[in-house]
């Protein structure tokens, strides 16, 4: 089966436009944080809320373009689907990650100029599968998930909604 049999759905262009907005709320909200001092200088304080209100769209949009495709589908295929979408994505963002933490010379993450190369790309290629990254690698000292691509965590949590959805939740109920 190939996309265009399961692409019959009407498109609501205004969800698409309130995602993207969320997106550019969200990145300008990163790019942001690091030149700020305090909450009151940041240009969009309290931009994470806009990740909860585009993953409350995505479920949303989700739920209405594949509920009634399962009788059409397998979960091999909604899974292969999916990461055909998103996996780019994980992989683009840990690649500029880690030539960011490469090339990056400041005095604010002092432990970069400590990080062997070959740690680094490990670092990367763990990253590349989504799956967080060991305590012990990881190379800036904050404890997160992905230290090449600090937001790679929201990523993850989409991986566990498709994985949820597409073996559980989208057996609910679909009656009010």
């Amino acid at each position: 089966m190939n996309n265009n049999e399961l692409a019959t759905k009407q498109h609501y262009p205004i969800l698409d436009g309130l995602r993207g907005l969320a997106a550019i709320i969200v990145v300008t909200f990163h790019l942001d944080e690091p030149f700020s001092i305090s909450n009151l200088d940041k240009m969009v304080n309290h931009g994470y809320l806009a990740v909860d209100f585009f993953f409350l769209i995505s479920g949303f949009v989700m739920g209405y373009a594949y509920d009634n495709r399962w009788s059409k589908m397998t979960v091999g295929s909604f899974f292969k689907r999916r990461i055909e979408r998103l996996q780019p994505m994980v992989v683009l963002g840990m690649t500029l990650g880690a030539i960011g933490f490469y090339f990056t010379d400041s005095e604010i993450w002092p432990l970069i100029h400590t990080i062997p190369l070959w740690k680094m790309l490990l670092v990367m290629l763990i990253g590349y599968t989504i799956l967080p990254v060991p305590l012990p690698l990881d190379i800036r000292g904050w404890q997160e998930m992905h230290p090449l691509n600090s937001v790679g965590w929201s990523l993850f949590f989409e991986y566990i909604a498709y994985i949820l959805y597409a073996v559980w939740i989208r057996k609910f109920s679909h009656t009010t």
